[in-house]
């Protein structure tokens, strides 16, 4: 084997170990895009699931007041409002549980990309 040879063989392998770095960078590059877009969905409906959240929870406080104040007084209609404050208070608490179920199961986090970012490291390393 000639030097000349050698040489084309190891540009030849370099270009090689270029291009399938290229390739690898760009497959990781599409993941973490994939996912971003997940996680902006998912913060998407956070953000209105909060916003709602809120809406209710100004309701649940204006009834709740308004509660008070009619109760106050002595009269019996006092029970619808009871029942709309209560509905309102709970519509709040399954909202905050259902985003909390979201934090926790990882609705903003990036596990494949993660996964596959460690398996390059270990297998550069």
């Amino acid at each position: 084997m000639e030097p000349h040879d050698a040489r084309q063989g190891l540009i030849a392998d370099i270009g090689d170990l270029v291009r399938n770095l290229y390739g690898l960078l760009s497959s990781r590059i599409e993941l973490a895009a994939v996912e971003l877009t997940e996680i902006r969905n998912n913060a998407l409906k956070m953000v209105a699931l909060f916003a709602l959240a809120v809406v209710f929870a100004f309701f649940a406080v204006g009834c709740w007041l308004a509660l008070l104040v009619y109760l106050s007084w002595e009269a019996m209609g006092w029970k619808i409002l009871l029942i709309v404050a209560a509905a309102c208070t709970v519509i709040v608490l399954a909202i905050v549980a259902y985003v909390m179920a979201l934090i926790r199961k990882g609705g903003l986090s990036m596990p494949a990309t993660m996964e596959e970012l460690r398996n390059d490291q270990d297998a550069l390393l």
